[in-house]
């Protein structure tokens, strides 16, 4: 095994953490398809390919990762997607 040469060594010196976080939307036995994808096409500015695929697994394996960000960012829209009767949080 040969060791790290000096730009191996400087290249992982310059990765950084960065603080993630991910917006779950879970099932419910309440709201339809539509309301759901509606909601993640105004609030998450998903497409409506997007928020339907993101429906059918929130529906099937009963939650789904609709977004990735920052704290600040997805604190805002999980509070919109509560307002509007969906179950949403933001975790790690």
């Amino acid at each position: 095994m040969q060791p790290f040469e000096e730009s191996e060594v400087a290249l992982l010196e310059d990765v950084v953490e960065t603080d993630v976080h991910n917006l779950v939307v879970f099932n419910d036995e309440v709201n339809t398809f539509d309301h759901v994808i509606d909601t993640l096409m105004d609030v998450c500015e998903h497409t409506s390919e997007q928020a339907e695929q993101c429906t059918l697994l929130i529906h099937y394996k009963g939650k789904c990762t609709v977004k990735n960000g920052s704290w600040d960012e997805l604190v805002p829209m999980r509070n919109e997607i509560c307002r509007r009767g969906i179950s949403a949080e933001v975790l790690n």
